[in-house]
C-alpha cells in the first residue's frame, strides 16, 4: 500500500491553500454572494450599508407619543447587520405590529416596515413592508429599541402586569359567580401602552383560556361582553407597581373596583389585591 511521505502531506496542504486562497483574495463580495445563495444574507438593505441613510424613525403603534429617531451611524450600521441577515418568507405573522420603522434614504425616499417584537422563527414573518416579509432576529428588541429607551421599565414588566390581571380576576370571579362573559380592556392603559407587545398579549390569552371561562381581551367590539374590565396603571417604578381595575356589569349597572399594589422583593413580585384603597396609594 502506498504510504504518504512528509513531502506529500506538505503538498496536500499547499493544494488546499491554493484552492481556498482565491475566495479570500476576491474580497467580501464573493463571500456575501455565497451567503445570499445559502439563504444566510439578503441584498435588500444594501442602501443602508452604502451610507445613504441619515436617520431611522421608530414609532410605537400603541403609544403615538413614543417614538425615537436614530441618527447615530454606529447604531444604523448595527441595524443593517441585523436586517441583512433577515430571511425572506411568504407569510407574515397574524399578530398586530408593535412598531413602525421608517428608514429615510437620501433624496426623500422612505422605506416603511411594520415590526412585531419578541417573535422567533416559528411565528412567521415579523418584519414586513407592502411587498416583502422577513423573519428578523430578536436582537432588534435588545440591541436597537431598548438601547434608546429613556424611561425606567418596571423590573420584569410582563410578570407584574399580566400576573396582576390574573390575580384580580381570581378575586372577582371568586366573589361573583355566574356565566357572564368578561371583556378586558387594555387599550386605554396609556401609561404602560408602550411596554405592551402583541406576543405578550397572545401569552395572556393562553393563560386566560386555561384558567377562566368566558374571559377574553377586547380587541374591537366591546358590546358583546356582559362585564367590562378596565385596567388603569396609576404609577410604577423599577420595583413597585400600582393600578386600579374596574369591573362594570352592564346589566346591573354595578361597578366594582380593586386596587393593586406590587412590590419586587427577593427576586419576585408580591402582588396585593384589595377592595379598599390602601394608604399612600
Amino acid at each position: 500500500m502506498f504510504k504518504k511521505t512528509k513531502d506529500d502531506k506538505v503538498k496536500y496542504i499547499l493544494l488546499i491553500i491554493v484552492l481556498i486562497l482565491p475566495v479570500f483574495l476576491s474580497g467580501c463580495s464573493r463571500v456575501d454572494s455565497m451567503k445570499v445563495r445559502l439563504g444566510l444574507k439578503n441584498n435588500d438593505f444594501e442602501y443602508i450599508k452604502q451610507n445613504k441613510v441619515d436617520k431611522i424613525v421608530i414609532q410605537n403603534t400603541r403609544d403615538k407619543g413614543y417614538r425615537f429617531v436614530v441618527t447615530d451611524q454606529t447604531a444604523i450600521e448595527e441595524l443593517y447587520k441585523i436586517l441583512s441577515t433577515a430571511k425572506e418568507v411568504e407569510e407574515k405573522s397574524t399578530l398586530k405590529p408593535d412598531y413602525i420603522f421608517e428608514i429615510h434614504e437620501s433624496h426623500d425616499k422612505v422605506h416603511k416596515f411594520q415590526y412585531i417584537a419578541g417573535l422567533d422563527k416559528k411565528n412567521g414573518g415579523n418584519l414586513y413592508s407592502d411587498d416583502k416579509v422577513y423573519i428578523v432576529s430578536k436582537r432588534i428588541d435588545n440591541d436597537i429599541i431598548k438601547s434608546f429607551w429613556n424611561i425606567r421599565v418596571p423590573k420584569d414588566f410582563t410578570d407584574i402586569y399580566y400576573s396582576s390581571i390574573i390575580s384580580v380576576l381570581n378575586e372577582y370571579t371568586k366573589e361573583n359567580k355566574g356565566n357572564k362573559t368578561i371583556g378586558i380592556n387594555l387599550n386605554d392603559d396609556i401609561d404602560v401602552s408602550k411596554f405592551i407587545l402583541s406576543a405578550d398579549l397572545e401569552n395572556l390569552k393562553y393563560r386566560l383560556n386555561n384558567k377562566f371561562s368566558g374571559v377574553t381581551l377586547i380587541e374591537d367590539d366591546n358590546t358583546k361582553y356582559d362585564i367590562l374590565m378596565t385596567v388603569k396603571t396609576q404609577g410604577y417604578k423599577r420595583t413597585s407597581y400600582k393600578s386600579i381595575v374596574t369591573f362594570y356589569d352592564k346589566k346591573s349597572k354595578k361597578e366594582t373596583k380593586y386596587y393593586i399594589v406590587g412590590e419586587y422583593e427577593n427576586t419576585d413580585w408580591n402582588i396585593n389585591v384589595s377592595n379598599e384603597k390602601p394608604k399612600d396609594f
